[in-house]
């Protein structure tokens, strides 16, 4: 099963619940990217769970600073080894997109899983990760398959935190970034793994409101089959001097 969502009813509740009453253009545009790229028969088809739609949005609120819009690693990398220019493609492999991929690995990695080409090789043109339905589609791939973190129990995935028996939206928060328990100077005494958190309950009621079930259309009925009509011969004669047109279907053949 998958999911087409209402825009009127999805917009208007996260613009009360997280975004105090108001959207810029570019939020808007960024959910559109995201909601799209999720409507998709090859998104939503294999990963029905909102909850992995809603988590995901949740990490974009917080990783874009409430942007909704993919952005660069603030200080580009600065003083990291990844913010150092590849002597062989020139490009630098600081963080981009709605989740910030690093590194030049993760960047042909990216690419490699996305069937990506030409300009929008991300290993060669790493400015792409900014492209919205790009940054989405490295979103969705590497928060359900794990590209971003792991540890000894294996990779830090979607469906080790939401799952038939699993709903733990704050330790999710180990799918991205190791920072849960970090309280930030601006939360109001928050942890960040708590934000997101809450951010995900807000989100996932919006979608929970908005969902439109899609289902294949009723194949459209088969023709009834006409009669079995075979060559029809019809002999004329006519005196001499006398000429006869014969008209098929209002076109003339004989004349």
């Amino acid at each position: 099963m998958s999911y087409v969502f209402d825009r009127k009813i999805y917009f208007d509740s996260v613009r009360a619940s997280l975004f105090s009453g108001s959207l810029s253009q570019q939020q808007v545009e960024g959910q559109e990217a995201i909601l799209g790229e999720w409507e998709l028969p090859q998104v939503g088809e294999q990963n029905p769970d909102l909850r992995h739609l809603a988590y995901p949005l949740a990490t974009t609120l917080h990783e874009t600073a409430s942007t909704m819009w993919p952005i660069e690693e603030y200080g580009k990398g600065k003083g990291m080894a990844y913010g150092v220019k590849d002597p062989e493609t020139g490009q630098t492999y600081y963080g981009r997109g709605y989740v910030q991929l690093t590194w030049r690995d993760n960047y042909r990695k990216a690419t490699q899983e996305l069937g990506l080409k030409g300009d929008a090789d991300l290993e060669w043109h790493a400015a792409m990760a900014l492209d919205p339905q790009i940054a989405a589609d490295v979103m969705f791939q590497g928060m359900q398959a794990g590209w971003f973190r792991g540890d000894s129990k294996g990779r830090q995935t979607l469906a080790r935190y939401f799952n038939d028996s699993v709903d733990d939206p704050y330790t999710a928060r180990e799918i991205i970034n190791g920072d849960k328990t970090k309280v930030p100077s601006w939360s109001g005494g928050v942890s960040i793994g708590n934000l997101i958190k809450g951010y995900h309950g807000k989100f996932l009621s919006a979608l929970k409101a908005a969902k439109v079930e899609q289902t294949d259309p009723e194949p459209a009925p088969e023709p009834e089959p006409g009669p079995d009509i075979g060559p029809v011969r019809i002999d004329i004669q006519t005196p001499v001097g006398v000429r006869v047109s014969v008209a098929v279907n209002g076109e003339v053949v004989v004349g």
